[in-house]
């Protein structure tokens, strides 16, 4: 993930009433002891039952069917989606936790499988599912999909940051060049989601059922091709990427979000809403899965906005922040139980109801994860707002210990307990459910509630060897050292968690380069000694 920096406000010194710092100094202590307990949640219920079990050492990749106490089921098909989001999983646990090895392990393991066999190597990009043995599968799904593709980006990016490992930052590139071929949109932009094997866009006919994505844009490709562009621009500062970066936050932001503050799911190719908001309410709900109100992906959103509006570099960007607010507040006057705590899963503008309707009150686990991590960063942003964000947090992760975390089998149930009892049997793990959301969301939760403001040391004895090669001394942290920033004449061009770095062939010489170390939470250390290229 990239490091969303808070907004710091300058207060000029006031004499503060004893009342106002007792209750800051009880509210840190309040965010102390929640880090403290997201933090062992996330180890003991989260990673330590996934992992190192689910690593598949006989064929690869990762095991991603589990039942309700872990025991691996007998269909483990793999899906690009999860075999990336475990990557991921374990290159940012790798990251957080360096003395645990087989997050290491498990990282390289899934990098590996992610190149030799779900990478096509006839006709570039990754196959949307596979069997147990790695063998092309026949299956529900498009040949190749942007989404599974945009989560390779992430989970590839990731392990670079991690391991520095530059086949997997060449793949990653491999990946963007292949989707900006084949998938990207010149004329209304955007990407096309569904593919066949040689990346040609497939389109809907009249013989596509009504009911079916086939061939439409929609918002959830969308956000993830934005959130795994902010991933790689974070290791891979390149030109084209930023474009693209931008066009896709200039198009979830604008097109996507509707002017209430939520996010229009599926679109013509000149993004035109998929909408059957004229048809009878027995057409609608036939139609749900193309055409409601998603909380959980629009919560989600707000923070996906201003994490890529962040990493564009955009100053004081208050549209973004602006925008994320009113998506948030819409999810919360609108889908959040008011007495339990947690936001509903989908609802829906009638034309003849002047308020939204609820049509799926339960409440999934991804979507409580996503609460989590955006309430509280909008607590930073807004602490005295009449939504009271802050409360709302700590309502909600009171729910999900309540009512989504097993504590006696590992993991999140699917969806919360008390809207689906059922549930507390049904599969920990399969194709669409793994650690990514809940972990991404309790790493941010964790980092934010004990906010780390102090930078690496500065870079020493930075030296260029031979005429491509920059070689430096490790820095130091209070924590430990992410990784390193490269900048030619002040411009950001490269990342590497080594203390080494291979500069480009087309490097001219006598060009100025510094280096800044950067830790787990986005601080930047003093800039390096200039070294000049030969």
């Amino acid at each position: 993930m990239t490091h969303l920096s808070i907004v710091k406000f300058s207060v000029t010194a006031i004499a503060v009433p004893a009342i106002i710092l007792f209750f800051s100094y009880k509210q840190a202590d309040e965010k102390q002891q929640l880090a403290k307990e997201m933090q062992a949640s996330m180890v003991n219920n989260l990673l330590k039952p996934w992992y190192p079990k689910s690593f598949d050492e006989q064929y690869g990749g990762f095991v991603s069917s589990f039942s309700y106490n872990f025991t691996p089921t007998a269909d483990q098909g793999k899906m690009i989606v999860t075999q990336a989001r475990h990557t991921w999983s374990n290159s940012k646990a790798a990251e957080m936790f360096p003395e645990v090895a087989y997050y290491q392990h498990g990282a390289k393991h899934g990098f590996e499988y992610l190149k030799n066999v779900m990478w096509d190597k006839q006709y570039g990009g990754f196959y949307t599912y596979v069997d147990q043995r790695g063998n092309v599968k026949p299956n529900r799904f498009a040949a190749k999909e942007a989404y599974g593709n945009s989560f390779a980006i992430y989970a590839l990016a990731a392990y670079y940051q991690l391991s520095g490992d530059t086949s997997a930052l060449n793949l990653a590139i491999a990946d963007f060049t292949w989707l900006d071929k084949h998938s990207h949109d010149p004329i209304f932009k955007g990407y096309f989601q569904h593919m066949e094997r040689d990346g040609t866009p497939m389109v809907r006919d009249k013989n596509t059922p009504s009911t079916a994505e086939l061939g439409y844009k929609d918002q959830n490709t969308s956000i993830h091709l934005l959130e795994s562009f902010t991933e790689l621009y974070t290791v891979w500062p390149d030109k084209h990427l930023k474009e693209r970066l931008n066009e896709m936050f200039l198009l979830v932001r604008d097109t996507i979000t509707t002017p209430k503050g939520y996010l229009k799911l599926y679109f013509t190719r000149n993004w035109t809403p998929v909408s059957f908001k004229d048809s009878t309410t027995s057409v609608i709900l036939l139609h749900r899965g193309l055409d409601h109100v998603s909380f959980g992906h629009d919560v989600e959103t707000a923070y996906l906005l201003l994490e890529a509006s962040h990493t564009l570099g955009l100053k004081n960007d208050t549209t973004t922040l602006k925008i994320a607010k009113r998506m948030l507040d819409h999810a919360l006057t609108n889908g959040w139980d008011a007495h339990s705590g947690g936001f509903y899963d989908e609802g829906y503008y009638f034309k003849d109801k002047p308020e939204i309707t609820i049509i799926a009150d339960t409440k999934n686990w991804w979507a409580q994860a996503e609460g989590l991590n955006t309430l509280l960063l909008m607590s930073d942003y807004y602490p005295t707002d009449k939504l009271h964000y802050f409360q709302k947090f700590k309502q909600l992760w009171a729910y999900v210990q309540t009512y989504l975390i097993d504590h006696e089998n590992g993991d999140w149930y699917q969806g919360g307990i008390d809207k689906q009892p059922e549930l507390k049997t049904a599969l920990k793990g399969q194709i669409w459910k793994g650690t990514y959301h809940n972990l991404r969301a309790l790493i941010n939760c964790i980092q934010r509630l004990q906010p780390d403001k102090i930078a690496p040391t500065q870079p020493q004895n930075a030296i260029m060897v031979g005429s491509k090669t920059l070689t430096w001394r490790p820095s130091s942290d209070n924590d430990h050292v992410l990784g390193y920033n490269i900048y030619l004449n002040k411009a950001r061009i490269g990342f590497t968690p080594l203390t080494t770095y291979k500069l480009a062939d087309n490097i001219k010489t006598r060009q100025s380069f510094i280096i800044k170390a950067i830790d787990l939470q986005g601080n930047e250390s003093l800039a390096s000694e200039p070294i000049i290229s030969k």
